[in-house]
């Protein structure tokens, strides 16, 4: 059996020779053995092979005297939603993301919604399924429950944000056909604003391209129905919602890495004191607004599974990775697409100000390059190379993640993707948009010289 949909944090893989219905049902039986639980979430995106996975999935679950409890179609949030406000024992949800109609996989948690990864699980199952270690059918198999929790997640994500303060705001939406235009929908009747809909309706064959808005080609639509229909801001999601992307009045995309400083304000405000945990890509604009907002920023290496684990060491009350991945303490720790958009949407109606005028100062105070990608011919190598050449400057290095150095005015993060056969560059400068690109232009030499190609994202 082709097992190489086993990822770093997830299984995905193109249908039918990297994952299918044999793979989904023993997959179920893994997760069975190694979970060990009484009672699992599983639920769906809106690909065309989803249905036919998570039925699969869930016989393997039943046959090991799991119980299921099949939520349908939702997002990768609803999963993580119903497993802890249902005191499941775990959770499944079938769903590739981002990636091309033709693929899909599956994003494991336990009880709490804790993650299981490569380093937490994700190995172990895949090991059973290798040399056969699935266990025997149990002596009483488990029973399939339709569990409807759509209402009372709504209920919860409407939690974050005081519903009196907002005003009327025109608001372009961008769901690429995948699932979030099911809960723009659903929230619409709840909120003031005017939806400019795009790409609304769920099509698992992604008619209009894949929903990846880090792929600065997909974000064209957005940027003109904003111009064209005078809104006040943007915002658009991968397929499975996990991620929301945002653009400001003029159609200018905003890096998350803005909008993690943004929201950390918010949280700070409501419990002054509270730790915020952020990843290591660019981190000087984060700091700077949590410490002087009375917080303590707490960094952790890149990835849900750390970020997840770190706040809750740390009891964090919000994290931020830049790449558009925002976690709530209040959410179980986890991430969601949703959550954020509903809050920046209230601070614009507190506030009376723009996205643009929101962040506009910080990203004068802390430009950056936005994340560069690079397809080398080793990774590890190249990063040495630019170590030797760049770290005897440097006032600080750091190992947390990849490379990072910081100089007195600028830094910078290198590091290997965890999910891609790519390396990572990441530029910040303090108040200095002409230092940060030249430094950009810099090592993006350095690194041409050591092979790096252009990446599409």
């Amino acid at each position: 059996m082709n097992l190489n949909a086993f990822k770093a944090y997830d299984v995905r893989g193109r249908i039918p020779d990297e994952i299918n219905t044999a793979l989904a049902r023993d997959i179920g039986r893994a997760y069975a053995a190694f979970v060990q639980p009484k009672k699992v979430i599983v639920g769906r995106d809106i690909r065309h092979s989803s249905d036919e996975l998570a039925q699969a999935l869930t016989e393997g679950l039943l046959e090991c005297g799991v119980d299921v409890h099949d939520i349908g179609l939702c997002g990768t949030e609803g999963v993580y939603y119903a497993t802890f406000a249902e005191k499941m024992d775990g959770g499944i949800m079938v769903t590739a993301s981002h990636n091309p109609p033709d693929y899909n996989g599956m994003k494991f948690v336990r009880e709490g919604s804790r993650p299981i990864s490569g380093d937490t699980g994700l190995k172990d199952m895949r090991a059973m399924i290798e040399a056969g270690r699935l266990p025997p059918a149990a002596t009483k198999p488990g029973t399939r429950h339709v569990l409807a929790t759509g209402a009372r997640y709504l209920e919860h994500i409407l939690g974050y944000i005081d519903r009196v303060k907002l005003r009327k705001l025109k608001v372009v939406v961008n769901a690429g056909n995948g699932g979030a235009g099911l809960i723009v929908d659903q929230l619409e009747p709840h909120l003031p604003y005017e939806f400019v809909k795009l790409n609304n309706a769920p099509d698992g064959s992604f008619p209009n391209g894949v929903p990846n808005p880090m792929i600065e080609a997909n974000r064209a639509s957005t940027i003109e129905a904003i111009r064209r229909s005078g809104a006040d801001v943007g915002i658009a999601w991968d397929g499975d919602y996990d991620r929301c992307f945002f653009f400001d009045e003029q159609g200018t995309f905003i890096e998350g890495y803005y909008l993690v400083g943004l929201l950390a304000e918010v949280f700070l405000k409501r419990e002054r004191g509270g730790r915020v945990v952020h990843d290591p890509r660019l981190t000087w604009n984060t700091i700077d607004i949590v410490e002087k907002n009375g917080g303590k920023a707490v960094l952790s290496k890149s990835g849900h599974a750390f970020i997840k684990q770190v706040m809750r060491e740390v009891d964090g009350i919000y994290g931020g990775e830049m790449s558009a991945h925002h976690y709530f303490r209040d959410f179980s720790y986890c991430d969601s697409g949703m959550i954020p958009w509903l809050i920046v949407l209230q601070v614009m109606s507190e506030t009376g100000k723009s996205l643009s005028q929101l962040v506009g100062e910080r990203m004068r105070l802390f430009p950056a390059s936005g994340e560069i990608n690079r397809r080398v011919p080793n990774g590890p190598a190249t990063i040495a190379a630019i170590q030797a050449k760049y770290a005897p400057a440097a006032a600080a290095i750091d190992f947390t993640d990849g490379l990072s150095l910081e100089f007195e005015r600028w830094r910078m993060n290198l590091r290997t993707s965890n999910t891609e056969p790519l390396i990572r560059l990441n530029v910040e400068s303090r108040a200095d948009a002409a230092l940060m690109h030249a430094k950009t232009a810099e090592v993006l030499g350095e690194m041409a010289k050591l092979g790096a190609v252009a990446a599409d994202h």
